[in-house]
């Protein structure tokens, strides 16, 4: 809770949430999503856990990484990613997810990582072929988002496609 504010300034930002289905209008908001929406353990069935990404000298929170746990009994996770504007193109994104799918893959024993992804966000898409991921789908105008119906492109990565560093 005590990052709120932090969470608030760059979530509440047009061009950071324009390919989010998540938009925060108020503090308030940020608020009851960490009080509702978020668990304290990850791998809980139905539920998102997030991570705060944060570079440490000095202490700044830099963005958040959601896991959502799909349902019981799984081994697929959904993944997504939200840097401040600043942090975008620095590698963040890139060394926050390889740690992530590390983790994934090797402590959870999960079998396939996938992520949603609008088809204009490219550096987005730019991230998760970085990552190894392949392009499993491309659904036309099967999400509302923004008062608006939008594409939705599938990336995912199988467990014996990464290499745990």
């Amino acid at each position: 809770m005590k990052d709120a504010r932090d969470i608030f300034s760059y979530r509440s930002e047009p061009d950071i949430y324009q390919f989010q289905t998540w938009q925060p209008k108020t503090i308030v908001d940020v608020e009851k999503f960490i009080e509702t929406r978020i668990v304290d353990e990850p791998d809980l069935p139905n539920t998102w856990f997030q991570l705060a990404i944060c570079k440490y000298d000095p202490y700044e929170l830099i963005g958040d990484c959601g896991l959502h746990f799909i349902e019981k009994e799984s081994s697929q996770v959904e993944v997504g990613i939200t840097l401040k504007r600043e942090h975008q193109g620095l590698g963040y994104a890139t060394e926050a997810l390889k740690l992530v799918f590390d983790f994934l893959f090797g402590k959870l024993k999960k079998h396939r990582i996938f992520g949603s992804v609008d088809p204009n966000n490219h550096a987005s898409i730019r991230l998760m072929e970085r990552l190894g991921m392949r392009k499993e789908a491309h659904f036309i105008e099967s999400l509302w988002s923004n008062d608006r119906w939008s594409d939705d492109i599938v990336y995912a990565i199988l467990s014996h496609e990464w290499k745990i560093n």
